[in-house]
């Protein structure tokens, strides 16, 4: 536990909330949560997609408001009003879609709504002051208030959304899955802000499905699951495998379920390929495989399968499926049999406004057409197998995709490339962003897949997944594709050498 943590431990929590209940409709989404945290504690809470962590979190920042139960900041009674009221109070919440107006400056998005002004004007020399002050509070001196805020990185974007709560002088900061999109010496340069937030006495409220994320930078942590308690503890005296079980109700005896399949011949094939962030890639992916490729984010992991999916151009080489060679369009590729997942959910793997089942038929419309009218019952039919083949927790098929957690959203976009009956599945950080229960889920049916024969092509971040779950592993760096191995002649080490650029 921090510093400043130990020396509150004694106080009443900075926070508490107790025997908090939300419904809507016949859904209970909270059914009588118990959360505290203390001045300077950096408190993670964790569950699955759907356990109630954004709905506590909503109730916390006043969008929703509690239908039972009690809120305290500091030993006082809290029960705010709207978001601007529980502002006021101290409670700042920072998203994982980022609230940034791109076109503004830096100073002008921290202080927007809190303006300073003179005399009925805006008074820029201590808006920039202002700002200036709060990011070498941050000790972010490197970035310039005056810059517009579209210009900078994503994780500078999020610190520019961190000190706007400092200048609000909150007491309480909510990070709901902050690293989602973040690059590793991004994450580590908000875990360094955290740990600033933490040594000046604000509550960090920190929900995040990576454990290995909570264990580097969280005091203790609390679990949800169907919108209760289940368990709590300090950070590194309760074991991994312990907090899953709370997570999922359930003991994780694997991981990374295994499911028996054959390798057959080859489907698709890459020779010396070029593409816009793709300097060389070759590589032969076979009937029944499950091909990882890793590498550090900016290598063209991403790059590699959107050329391959005609989604970017192809420069030079030659890509292969089947008998098919040469470049083509994503709808060819479709009709060769090759589909991609993308990792944007939701600016290009959904359509996020439209219903579950129109989602998951959305690339293969033209089945259900008769005479110029769509057969809708049939559609429904087909996609609702698919949602229990899945199981996708929907409250109905009909239900705009956009209402789905992260991780059954995930799995809209996995059921309509087994709905198009893709033989060439590319992957794209499938797991990203998803609870594990969910990441099991999509586990097995990986291994599914490839015991009826489809070729899967599986690109992640994460190593531990590509070592449990692939026949084959190749590595990028800086756009070139390193020869595949079997996944056993891989490890973690050699990854990252590789990854890296470094002689092993």
């Amino acid at each position: 536990m921090s510093a400043s943590a130990q020396q509150t431990n004694t106080g009443p929590p900075r926070l508490r909330m107790d025997g908090v209940r939300k419904s809507f409709g016949a859904t209970r989404a909270l059914d009588g949560v118990d959360f505290a945290v203390r001045a300077g504690e950096v408190h993670a809470l964790i569950g699955e997609n759907g356990a109630g962590k954004s709905t506590l979190m909503k109730v916390l920042s006043g969008v929703h408001g509690a239908d039972g139960g009690t809120m305290q900041i500091d030993g006082r009674g809290y029960e705010p009003a709207n978001p601007l009221d529980a502002r006021q109070q101290g409670v700042a919440m920072i998203y994982q879609e980022l609230a940034i107006a791109p076109h503004l400056s830096v100073a002008a998005n921290v202080l927007l709504g809190i303006e300073p002004s003179r005399q009925g004007r805006l008074d820029h020399a201590e808006a920039l002051q202002r700002t200036r002050q709060a990011l070498e509070d941050l000790g972010q001196s490197d970035i310039d208030p005056a810059d517009p805020a579209g210009s900078l990185s994503v994780g500078a974007q999020q610190l520019v959304e961190v000190a706007r709560a400092l200048v609000t002088d909150a007491r309480i900061i909510v990070f709901d899955e902050p690293t989602s999109s973040l690059t590793r010496p991004n994450v580590e340069r908000l875990f360094q802000v955290i740990r600033r937030l933490s040594e000046r006495g604000v509550a960090v409220v920190y929900i995040s499905h990576f454990l290995e994320e909570v264990a580097e930078v969280a005091d203790a942590f609390t679990v949800l699951r169907d919108g209760k308690t289940v368990g709590s503890g300090t950070v590194g005296q309760v074991s991994n495998a312990r907090i899953i079980h709370w997570m999922i109700g359930r003991k994780l005896n694997d991981m990374f379920p295994r499911v028996p399949h054959e390798i057959g011949e080859p489907v698709l094939e890459l020779t010396g390929l070029e593409a816009p962030g793709v300097t060389s890639a070759s590589l032969r992916l076979r009937r029944g495989e499950v091909c990882g490729i890793a590498g550090l984010i900016g290598a063209g992991r991403t790059e590699l399968l959107r050329s391959v999916f005609g989604l970017a151009p192809v420069r030079g080489g030659e890509v292969r499926v089947a008998s098919y060679r040469g470049p083509a369009s994503p709808s060819e590729r479709l009709s060769n049999g090759v589909g991609l997942l993308s990792e944007d959910r939701k600016d290009e793997g959904l359509a996020p406004y439209l219903a579950v089942e129109d989602n998951i038929v959305l690339s293969d419309l033209g089945a259900y057409s008769r005479r110029g009218w769509l057969d809708r019952g049939a559609l429904r039919r087909s996609a609702g197998a698919w949602i229990d083949r899945l199981r996708v927790k929907t409250s109905s098929s009909a239900a705009p995709v956009h209402s789905l957690s992260g991780g059954n959203q995930q799995k809209v976009q996995l059921a309509r490339l087994l709905h198009h009956d893709c033989d060439v599945l590319l992957l794209d950080e499938p797991t990203r962003g998803i609870d594990v229960a969910s990441k099991v889920q999509i586990y097995e049916w990986i291994g599914r897949l490839a015991s009826e024969g489809k070729a899967v092509l599986f690109v992640s971040s994460y190593i531990p997944e590509l070592l449990g779950v692939c026949d084959s592993l190749a590595v990028m760096h800086r756009g070139r594709l390193s020869s595949a191995r079997p996944v056993e002649q891989w490890t973690e080490h050699a990854i990252m050498m590789t990854a890296t650029g470094t002689s092993i």
